[in-house]
């Protein structure tokens, strides 16, 4: 019998909140933060478009085990919408299919936006990673094929107009998960009767992770200049939040070192005192500061669903 491999790359855990620069594909940011971490595994939390810019976090090692809690969380986006053309990919990438030479006022514009807060129903863009028939859209789109693609409803907690100029407005809007800004923008412009588009796109915030944790693509490139290897590895270290941060919404229970043991091996752990939580659908379970599972509480007990090392 054949010994199983040994995965290739260093056992680094934690999430890198990337500040992604616009024409970088979110695949190709992970497999370049993958290489410069050498980390084993990497995984990105929510797509951005190559002309998107701005919060991308991905995920290193045991972290992404907590990639599905990030993705739920709210976002905000900054957006510029121009006026005038309706695109096929309702970006600057796509092609012109519509046109008109009418221009909204600041005040029609103001008055839409009710129409577009809270849940609302949404059709995704032709250009989307969308599964139709076991396809993506995208695929379909760029074979010529025109896809009946389903409405979905998503939640716009916020949204507003910044400014208003004769061509194009400026958006922020803070939508949960599932939301297209392009298809906001492709709505806005048929709602207002002049046809509009992209032009603009920035997430300055993915929950729960705050703009400042941010790092530019181009400060983590420049540390390649670091000859010694270790000395490299522990300076992009340095910008790694700790896994736990992205389960900072759930409750929280502190454990001690052989209760920690005894969830690693996949077993239950009994919860005493007057303050133990009676039941939890989910929980996180921490000893010394350190995350240790994710798991559910009930009878008395916290049982493991999944364990970090």
């Amino acid at each position: 019998m054949s010994k199983p491999r040994k995965p290739k790359g260093r056992p680094v855990s934690g999430w890198l909140i990337l500040d992604k620069p616009v024409d970088f594909g979110s695949t190709e940011a992970v497999g370049k933060i993958k290489w410069l971490f050498n980390a084993q595994k990497a995984g990105h939390a929510g797509t951005l478009d190559p002309l998107a810019s701005g919060m991308l976090p991905i995920a290193l090692g045991d972290a992404t085990k907590t990639v599905p809690y990030v993705m739920d969380g709210r976002k905000i986006y900054e957006f510029t919408v121009t006026w005038g053309e309706e695109r096929s990919t309702d970006d600057l990438e796509g092609e012109v299919t519509q046109i008109s030479a009418n221009r909204p006022a600041e005040d029609e514009i103001r008055a839409l936006l009710p129409d577009y807060t809270g849940i609302i129903s949404q059709i995704p863009p032709q250009f989307s990673a969308i599964k139709i028939g076991g396809e993506r859209a995208y695929d379909l789109a760029r074979d010529g094929e025109t896809v009946d693609i389903p409405s979905r409803e998503v939640e716009i907690h916020r949204l507003t107009l910044l400014k208003a100029e004769a061509d194009r407005a400026f958006f922020e809007v803070e939508c949960g998960k599932g939301t297209y800004v392009r298809s906001l923008a492709r709505d806005f412009g048929r709602a207002l009767g002049c046809y509009g588009h992209i032009s603009g796109l920035r997430r300055s915030f993915v929950a729960p992770f705050a703009e400042e944790t941010m790092v530019p693509l181009a400060s983590l490139v420049a540390l390649e200049e670091i000859e010694d290897r270790d000395e490299r590895l522990a300076a992009l270290d340095a910008f790694l939040v700790d896994t736990s941060e992205a389960l900072s919404a759930l409750p929280q229970i502190r454990i001690t070192g052989d209760q920690a043991h005894r969830l690693r091996m996949g077993n239950p752990i009994l919860l005493r005192g007057r303050d133990a939580p009676v039941a939890e659908a989910e929980a996180v379970a921490l000893a010394e500061g350190r995350l240790v599972a994710i798991g559910e509480i009930g009878q008395g007990e916290f049982r493991p669903k999944r364990v970090f090392g």
